[in-house]
């Protein structure tokens, strides 16, 4: 496949869709070639930062889902990582623009879509009013999908990753700091 190009997969709801991602979620950029180093440093620092937290999480005997949860995360960030800092290297034949064999100023290859519901806002709907809307527009990768399922699962199970912590009882040499404190 070239960028741009689609192919239907699962009728009207499922396509393979070629786009080259300049930036982060959404296409957000921040511009040349500085931005693009400094996403990537961003990038490299994110995840030797989630590296060290799971190397934590697995020393305190963290929860297994949440030890799994963070390997999605991280797995996902990798991933991103591959195709930003080596994509314009090692694809060159499909890469489509000027920054050939460069490392670091690559993109990430975003390809599926699901326009699950394809209609329009009522002429009446305040400011989209007449405008065309796809439920569920973005397109994305396999890691962006791992980076998602990673961290809603963390918000969705968090008290049971993490316990409730107010609940746990005080261990005799740590001070209640809830005790009223006379002056």
């Amino acid at each position: 496949m070239y960028l741009g190009q689609t192919k239907h997969m699962l009728g009207n709801w499922f396509y393979l869709h070629f786009t080259e991602n300049n930036g982060m979620a959404f296409g957000v950029e921040l511009g040349g070639i500085t931005g693009k180093l400094i996403l990537t440093a961003f990038r490299l620092l994110a995840v030797a930062g989630i590296i060290w937290y799971l190397i934590k999480q697995i020393n305190e005997k963290a929860h297994t889902g949440l030890i799994a949860c963070i390997t999605l995360i991280l797995a996902g960030a990798l991933g991103n990582i591959i195709d930003s800092v080596f994509y314009g290297v090692w694809f060159t034949d499909y890469v489509s623009y000027a920054d050939k064999g460069s490392y670091f100023l690559g993109r990430v290859v975003d390809m599926l879509y699901f326009p699950i519901i394809e209609s329009h806002y009522p002429a009446w709907f305040p400011f989209w009013g007449g405008q065309d809307f796809t439920f569920f527009r973005p397109i994305f990768n396999i890691a962006d999908t791992s980076i998602s399922t990673g961290v809603l699962s963390i918000i969705i199970f968090q008290k049971r990753f993490f316990g409730n912590k107010l609940d746990e009882p005080l261990l005799a040499d740590e001070p209640d700091l809830y005790a009223n404190k006379e002056n």
